[in-house]
């Protein structure tokens, strides 16, 4: 077994920290309580939370696009999380079914018209707050 360099003194501590050299940075270490401390001020679920924070810094998505790069179902992905929180007024339709043109070279040059268009989701001003302090507290610790 090798011999420990910790200094006998620390024998009967809980804890000691490493060296700064060793370790920059370690924001996520306090990420689970930062998380738990949003669900409470903001009344989310912490799958709600997380799928805002891949969300913030998309300007829109689809849900197709969501689903593939989230990995969940295109299904679920809606119903458990984009919906509730557009019901919530942290997301909102960016650009909804009937925003296409009409204009004879769209419909024939592009894959979606009128009919068949998916709607763009993005985060609200009060979704990108909340993600921000989360950033915010998260640095400051």
């Amino acid at each position: 077994m090798p011999r420990s360099s910790v200094s006998k003194k620390k024998l009967f501590r809980e804890f000691s920290k490493l060296n700064q050299r060793y370790v920059k940075r370690n924001y996520l270490k306090n990420l689970r309580r930062e998380l738990l401390k949003a669900k409470d001020a903001h009344g989310l679920y912490q799958k709600e939370i997380w799928f805002m924070l891949w969300a913030y810094d998309l300007e829109f998505f689809t849900l197709k696009y969501a689903s593939e790069d989230y990995g969940i179902s295109h299904k679920k992905i809606g119903v458990e999380y984009v919906y509730p929180l557009v019901k919530e007024g942290i997301m909102y339709k960016h650009f909804d079914k009937m925003t296409p043109s009409q204009t004879r070279e769209d419909h024939l040059f592009r894959d979606e018209t009128k009919y068949n268009y998916r709607v763009r989701y993005a985060l609200t001003q009060r979704g990108r707050i909340i993600v921000q302090q989360i950033y915010r507290n998260l640095e400051d610790q």
